[in-house]
């Protein structure tokens, strides 16, 4: 039924289980799996009095969101290796999650989008609980969420 399956994760605990379910259903229905994180963007400073002034600059940002989605990506691509799954993997860089998985998932060619229900906030979080109903809701290819 399904032969190319999107999994979004930001390396937390919850999306590392959804990972290992993923594997499990793409192992049971012989699917490719592209693994998916969505890098922050640079966060514009704001100058004034009282201001918080970030000492890293936007390349030094970036090369430390790169390493990050490597470290992750890589995990994926280890599980799946391990259970005889192929994949691929494929970060952007996005400050809008949703539209960046549905992006990722169209231009990957899949035809399901297999993600967490919930996944950790702040800087490091990029799946969030709501993320995933945006997905759900402006998504033309089905979403298979796990708890």
């Amino acid at each position: 039924m399904f032969k190319h399956i999107l999994v979004p994760t930001d390396g937390s605990q919850l999306s590392t289980e959804t990972v290992k379910r993923a594997v499990g259903f793409a192992r049971e229905v012989g699917a490719h799996i592209t693994f998916f994180y969505a890098k922050p963007e640079y966060p514009v400073a704001f100058y004034g009095e009282g201001a918080l002034i970030d000492p890293t600059t936007p390349e030094k940002f970036a090369e430390m969101a790169d390493q990050q989605a490597q470290t992750i990506l890589g995990t994926c691509a280890q599980e799946a290796q391990a259970a005889n799954v192929s994949s691929a993997s494929l970060a952007v860089t996005s400050d809008i999650p949703y539209e960046a998985i549905i992006g990722g998932a169209n231009e990957a060619g899949c035809d399901l989008i297999f993600m967490a229900s919930h996944g950790r906030r702040g800087f490091s979080g990029l799946l969030l609980g709501s993320e995933t109903q945006k997905v759900l809701t402006h998504s033309t290819i089905p979403v298979l969420v796990y708890r």
